[in-house]
């Protein structure tokens, strides 16, 4: 079991409670007529829907994407309902909601290791992002596209991606900050020579985070910071083959990554890991490995499981190796092999 039963129940009844969905199975259409009538009590509706957004954010963070995705789904045609009564700024405003929403969707499904659903659901968020006339939002989805696209090893895709969100960002922001980030990534694996390029973008995303416009508020990409940017310099260096700068940059980051973000931490151990493989220390590998497979087991975040399936043909040059056959025990184990884990492109 991923995670204990009364745990993932009591977190999964929060939800439904939330949503209104405890115990029912209600349509779309049923749903939108009760939070209609929630205006009329004093609870509007597009409140209630920004509530819900948050308690799906809190719950994807504890419990992984795959419980909150069905839920995401449905109020998301709980808010396509409502616009199509809703008129003047409650029609903007669910609009906007909805481009959030999507976003979010997309995330939910990158993470779980769907790529052609996070794809459509991007493809969405973006489309309702320009409808609603929010640029911030529009650059901040581009930059996701670049992210997807990267890790889904286009670098044309990645790149082109991420010169559009750095053109559209406000220029003091961290969206902007981290479409810089994203470029570096699509140049290191489009191959060596393109090392100049992934270092400028570091270096300027970097500069952007120093000089941040600390009088403007925004909700996107507030996780960007120097910890976040180290790590994505160590993905790149060791795309470029630098596995050894690679590793010491990912200790260093992976120990200022705030502890309610384990999720990532894992991802960032099994990438750690893959660099500690690639630079000939198998033990190392195997440890960091095991460290981000008990994060991968409490979250079956797919992102993780992936890097860990390479790891895990990686290592296998070093069968004889005890760290490593204990990983390797440990990660046939954990994870359920009926589980299709390939990212879906």
């Amino acid at each position: 079991m991923w995670v204990s039963v009364p745990r993932r129940t009591f977190l999964l009844g929060g939800i439904a409670a939330v949503t209104g969905t405890a115990g029912t199975k209600p349509g779309p259409l049923r749903s939108t007529h009760r939070l209609a009538d929630s205006a009329v009590e004093g609870a509007h509706p597009i409140e209630h829907l920004q509530r819900v957004r948050l308690v799906l954010v809190e719950s994807d963070n504890l419990l992984g994407p795959r419980p909150v995705i069905p839920t995401t789904h449905e109020q998301i045609r709980i808010i396509q309902q409502l616009r199509s009564t809703a008129s003047g700024a409650d029609r903007r405003a669910l609009l906007y909601l909805q481009a959030q929403y999507g976003e979010f969707a997309s995330w939910l499904h990158h993470d779980a290791g769907d790529f052609r659903m996070a794809q459509h659901w991007t493809d969405r968020a973006l489309e309702w992002s320009q409808t609603a006339g929010d640029p911030e939002m529009t650059a901040y989805i581009l930059a996701r596209k670049s992210q997807l696209a990267g890790d889904m090893r286009d670098p044309d895709s990645a790149l082109d991606y991420a010169e559009a969100a750095l053109e559209l960002a406000p220029p003091h922001s961290r969206v902007k900050a981290a479409a810089a980030a994203y470029a570096a990534h699509a140049h290191a694996l489009a191959g060596g020579h393109s090392r100049d390029a992934v270092l400028r973008m570091h270096d300027e995303a970097r500069d952007i985070l120093a000089n941040l416009d600390n009088d403007r508020e925004s909700p996107w990409a507030v996780w960007m910071d120097n910890a976040y940017l180290d790590v994505e310099r160590a993905r790149c260096l060791s795309l470029l083959g630098k596995h050894n700068d690679a590793t010491e940059i990912f200790q260093q980051a992976i120990k200022e990554v705030p502890q309610g973000f384990r999720r990532d931490r894992g991802v960032y151990l099994a990438r750690e890991a893959l660099a500690h493989a690639n630079a000939g220390q198998p033990d190392q590998a195997a440890k960091a490995g095991t460290a981000a497979l008990s994060i991968a087991a409490d979250t079956e975040s797919g992102r993780i499981v992936h890097e860990l399936a390479h790891l895990d043909t990686q290592l296998s040059r070093w069968q004889r190796v005890p760290e490593v056959v204990e990983f390797r025990d440990h990660l046939t184990t954990t994870l359920p092999q009926e589980k299709d884990w390939t990212p879906s492109t």
